[in-house]
């Protein structure tokens, strides 16, 4: 735990380094403000996984049957897009990998529980093989286009292409998503202020994700369930 805590602070605070040639480099006090940052964005990610991915494993063995409900989630240090998905690596175990702009931008456990959760749910109801088909070249979420950079940085050997899903999808993930964030302690109905942020889908690349409001609206009424 404490070596993957301190591999994503590093990766973290990476991320955020200036290109000498290109910028100033970094003052002491801004190094330390962000180093603070990873190590916080480090901290919450470790948490929250302690407490999502038993409920998500448990609620995954009681919704089906056959199913490898052996979550791994991994950071995705490749992609510079805010963006989370679920795949499967070769063996079939669900993976769920987040990207170091996505683990730096939510604002607390509530909001990055409810993302865990929803990705979770995608591979409980089975979406990425019913959208086999479909896959795109981008990693398409949470109302969100980000493009996943094409390689497991764990070495799993995942199969890590973007899939849109359909609203219908979308929907019953944050449903369920919601159950699992509620079932492992945290506020759904908070996590779902991450929605107030992002883009609302409205172009040809996001007309398959439902409205923003229309997703916190399904999320207010699973928490209320």
């Amino acid at each position: 735990m404490k070596k993957l805590v301190l591999v994503l602070a590093m990766a973290l605070a990476g991320c955020m380094q200036t290109v000498p040639e290109q910028r100033p480099q970094v003052t002491a006090r801004e190094q330390a403000e962000l180093d603070a940052r990873a190590k916080s964005a480090a901290t919450r990610f470790q948490s929250v996984i302690n407490r999502i991915e038993p409920v998500a494993e448990a609620e995954c063995k009681r919704r089906t049957t056959g199913v490898n409900c052996d979550y791994q989630i991994v950071v995705d240090d490749q992609s510079p897009y805010e963006n989370a998905f679920q795949t499967e690596n070769s063996q079939g175990r669900p993976i769920l990998a987040f990207t170091i702009p996505l683990l730096m931008n939510v604002r607390n456990n509530d909001e990055l529980a409810l993302i865990m959760g929803h990705e979770a749910a995608h591979h409980i109801h089975g979406h990425l093989e019913q959208k086999q088909g479909n896959a795109l070249a981008g990693a398409i979420l949470f109302g969100l286009i980000g493009a996943a950079a094409g390689v497991d940085a764990t070495g799993l050997g995942a199969d890590i292409g973007g899939r849109a899903y359909s609203k219908e999808f979308e929907l019953q993930a944050d449903k369920l998503g919601t159950v699992i964030t509620k079932r492992a302690g945290y506020d759904p109905v908070r996590g779902a202020e991450y929605f107030v942020r992002v883009p609302d889908p409205g172009n040809r690349f996001l007309g398959t994700h439902p409205p923003n409001a229309q997703r916190i609206e399904v999320i207010k009424t699973a928490a209320r369930g």
